[in-house]
């Protein structure tokens, strides 16, 4: 897979994800869902989603540089260090949710999953 095509799935899984935390906020998509379902106020679910929200507008961000839609002067190894670490914490994410008690957060470990796989589509070194 081209990294270039690596990047457009990543952007639109994040869209996806961004307004599936807005539909959390909304209180459209039920919390229970999110979370492990151990939110206990709605001062906490605002806090999670709001720091969900902007983690995943950060990688949205990498990921425009990364595949140069926006200009920037940032050096590729700042850039590629930050995605080892979305690497890392997806990896995390995806064993935290195979261990959780909900089948639909299960389910979200092969969201994680393939979002790291894509990350390390970017990552990976040329063969050339």
């Amino acid at each position: 897979m081209h990294r270039k095509t690596a990047i457009k799935i990543l952007l639109g899984i994040l869209t996806a994800v961004v307004i599936f935390h807005v539909g959390i906020i909304a209180k459209i998509i039920p919390h229970g869902i999110a979370w492990g379902g151990r939110i206990e106020s709605d001062s906490e679910l605002y806090v999670l989603e709001f720091i969900s929200i902007l983690v995943n507008l950060l990688l949205g961000v990498v990921l425009l540089l990364k595949g140069g839609y926006v200009q920037h002067k940032i050096p590729a190894r700042v850039l590629n260090a930050v995605l080892w670490v979305f690497l890392v914490l997806f990896l995390l994410n995806t064993v935290g949710n195979v261990l959780a008690e909900s089948v639909l957060e299960k389910c979200f470990a092969v969201l994680t999953l393939v979002l790291a796989a894509l990350i390390w589509i970017l990552l990976r070194k040329n063969k050339n």
